[in-house]
């Protein structure tokens, strides 16, 4: 790309065949930033993985989206607020990797309601306006057509883990900690793959470090390993009928935010709680999947919590590792998962499949929006 003002109008749509050097955007609902990777694939092989870059949200932006929360129709100013923060992360990695020019861009959106039962998802930001600005074919609205379908529309990334962890002995499971938790479980036939929701990962352990500090987390999960477990109020997390309910499932972020916050809890005895809360909603996965895993491999910023990284060896009974211990880069992984399923959706491969979303057959999806 010559610049980032200056776009390049495709005549028509690349070979699909052949790997693509796409872009890759999510944001997660830790709502803490956009992450950026690059990938060379032909959305069936992983390929060779590009530049990343992790961009902050401004806190004013934040604010925007936050508020959007649990709304079916969100505001145009969290629109805005995740449109334009997309652009400023876009034109600054571009900036950092002058080199890079994508094909294609995997554009997630951010999350802001999530209800499967009722066929409802709904990720905002305009699409149209990035395809426009850098000149390329962008791919949106992953998760609708999973959902209009009867499928749970979460996780998203399993079939991503498949590819990357070809090779590798199984079973295993690949454990994302973001906003939410969710597992991928990988057995050893092409088909035997199961993946679910597990429960809050950082987003209760963030809004409670937001509600009592103003900070965004818990950093290197100072606070949750100083503080002591409440059991009575975990005890109060543990007791719902979402952790006995078969898989798979999914949650939106907001699921298990508490009305109000319990009185009386110190800020370290907070984050101790949920961060515990956090390992023991993982453990609870354990009876649904087919087999015990041979490897457990964390990717998301929840790894980067060695509080948490300890007690979710506790409460597993296992070693857990991040998923630099395979060579990937854990920071990139939701964003490479994007561009991998960006380029099966103009592929017309299946994004999701029975045992990661109860979708009644592979199905394939994705919005593509072309340059005006």
């Amino acid at each position: 790309m010559t610049g980032s003002n200056a776009p390049r109008h495709p005549h028509a749509l690349p070979d699909t065949t052949a790997p693509l050097n796409v872009m890759g955007l999510m944001s997660g609902t830790s709502v803490d930033g956009i992450d950026i990777a690059m990938l060379t694939t032909d959305g069936i092989t992983v390929g060779a993985p590009g530049p990343r870059g992790g961009f902050d949200y401004l806190p004013q932006e934040q604010a925007e989206i936050r508020a959007a929360f649990g709304q079916q129709l969100p505001s145009q100013a969290a629109i805005a607020a995740v449109t334009t923060a997309h652009i400023r992360a876009i034109d600054a990695f571009l900036t950092r990797n002058p080199e890079q020019t994508p094909d294609l861009i995997g554009f997630h959106g951010q999350t802001t309601f999530h209800d499967p039962a009722r066929r409802l998802t709904v990720q905002i930001g305009d699409a149209q306006a990035l395809a426009n600005r850098y000149g390329v074919p962008v791919v949106a609205d992953f998760r609708k057509a999973d959902v209009a379908a009867g499928g749970e529309g979460a996780p998203f990334a399993p079939l991503f883990h498949v590819a990357m962890t070809d090779g590798l002995p199984r079973p295993l499971a690949v454990l994302n900690l973001g906003g939410v938790g969710n597992v991928t479980w990988i057995g050893n036939a092409a088909d035997d793959l199961l993946a679910f929701d597990t429960g809050p990962a950082n987003a209760l352990i963030d809004d409670w470090m937001m509600q009592r500090t103003g900070a965004s987390r818990d950093d290197n999960g100072q606070a949750a390993r100083a503080g002591q477990v409440n059991e009575a109020w975990l005890v109060t997390l543990m007791d719902n009928a979402y952790f006995t309910r078969p898989p798979p499932k999914s949650l939106d972020r907001e699921d298990f935010r508490p009305d109000r916050w319990p009185d009386g809890v110190t800020v370290d005895d907070g984050a101790a709680t949920l961060t515990e809360f956090t390992a023991r909603s993982v453990a609870m996965a354990l009876p649904h999947l087919p087999q015990p895993p041979l490897r457990w491999l964390v990717t998301g910023g929840g790894r980067h919590n060695p509080t948490l990284m300890r007690r979710l060896s506790v409460a597993l009974d296992a070693s857990v590792e991040q998923v630099e211990a395979i060579g990937h880069d854990g920071d990139a992984v939701e964003a490479q998962a994007f561009a991998f399923l960006a380029m099966r959706s103009l592929r017309c491969l299946p994004l999701s499949v029975p045992g990661t979303t109860n979708v009644p057959k592979p199905m394939t999806g994705g919005r593509l929006v072309m340059p005006e």
